[in-house]
């Protein structure tokens, strides 16, 4: 039988603060998750960049932190040419998000930055049939630092805490951008484009370019990033990168106390090789064989020397039957992760 409800009673009476203070944390911290997971779970004709963005002010107005949110004439305006072209080719115009949570003095700063594509259908390089409907998750990155913002909101730690979302729809109308097209990114860098299909790491380039400039202690970016991460890890467990090993003891740290898993890859320096271009700095996408290896070599090139960790979350923001702590659909990985580790900071 499904269990239905749950009461929780006070250990002494009416409780003591703390206790009614553990139990408001322990709501709120659920309440974040369970918005990354109704993100998710939404569909791609309800939840467009614009509504992402809307849900990002609901956030924002519900826990009093500053947003800030450009629409596609303010993308383009900042220099963000290649979260342009992703989004150039949708009905449904991209949204580049930042929210801050500021203390008077805080003891550290981090920026989350969430690849947010509400539906993509691969662009030009379309993809297959079979399994496209999944791609309604490919904004679960997204999802995630939304879900973070609302638990640091209602949480209120002394830790500045900035969440950057960039958000597209990446379809293939007659507008779409094309394999060997050449963009400049936010940071100067120009850009070949390989296949549409790899759309993510490019409106992810020129987030992580922006939020560097905010000199965070750590940068920290979630995307469902590649089908090569299902392939070696499998749909529970994800990801992750850093060059840092101090910064990688800590973020692993961070996921076992959240209950969360994930494993650290290498950044192998030569597939690095993979991203030379002819006509550009850099093509977006290198060989199959060790494609998330690459994808996040591609991310590392517009980070600078800020501490950074990259997150490929693709399997374990979504689930096909319920498996522990998690439903079926929509997880809200890694929301509690990335909570400890602001907490610990």
């Amino acid at each position: 039988q499904a269990l239905e409800a749950v009461t929780v009673y006070p250990a002494h009476g009416r409780g003591t603060a703390a206790e009614r203070r553990a139990l408001d944390v322990g709501l709120a911290v659920a309440a974040a998750v369970n918005l990354a997971r109704d993100a998710v779970n939404e569909p791609p004709n309800v939840l467009t960049p614009e509504v992402l963005a809307e849900a990002a002010r609901k956030v924002a107005r519900e826990g009093k932190l500053k947003i800030t949110v450009l629409d596609e004439k303010g993308i383009k305006k900042a220099g963000m040419n290649l979260h342009a072209a992703v989004g150039q080719g949708s009905a449904n115009p991209p949204r580049f998000i930042h929210l801050t949570y500021a203390p008077q003095r805080p003891k550290a700063k981090l920026v989350f930055v969430g690849k947010g594509l509400t539906f993509d259908s691969g662009g030009l390089c379309i993809k297959p049939a079979p399994g496209m409907g999944d791609m309604k998750t490919d904004m679960g990155g997204a999802a995630s630092v939304l879900g973070l913002m609302a638990a640091v909101a209602a949480l209120r730690p002394n830790v500045e805490v900035h969440g950057i979302i960039g958000a597209a729809e990446n379809m293939p109308d007659g507008n779409a951008y094309r394999p060997a097209d050449v963009f400049t990114s936010l940071d100067g860098k120009t850009v070949e484009i390989i296949n549409t299909d790899a759309e993510g790491r490019l409106v992810l380039a020129d987030a992580l370019a922006y939020a560097r400039k905010l000199e965070p202690e750590l940068l920290v970016d979630a995307a469902t990033l590649t089908g090569a991460c299902l392939v070696a890890l499998g749909k529970s467990c994800s990801a992750f990168y850093t060059a840092d090993d101090r910064v990688a003891r800590r973020f692993q740290t961070a996921a076992s106390e959240a209950g969360e898993q994930f494993w650290r890859m290498p950044l192998l320096e030569e597939l690095r090789e993979q991203l030379s271009s002819d006509v550009a700095d850099l093509k977006h996408t290198g060989d199959r064989f060790g494609g998330s290896i690459s994808a996040a070599l591609f991310l590392r090139e517009f980070v600078g020397d800020v501490p950074w960790i990259h997150c490929d979350i693709a399997g374990a923001v979504y689930a096909d039957r319920a498996r522990g702590q998690y439903p079926k659909g929509a997880t809200g990985h890694p929301v509690l992760t990335f909570l400890s580790l602001v907490e610990a900071s």
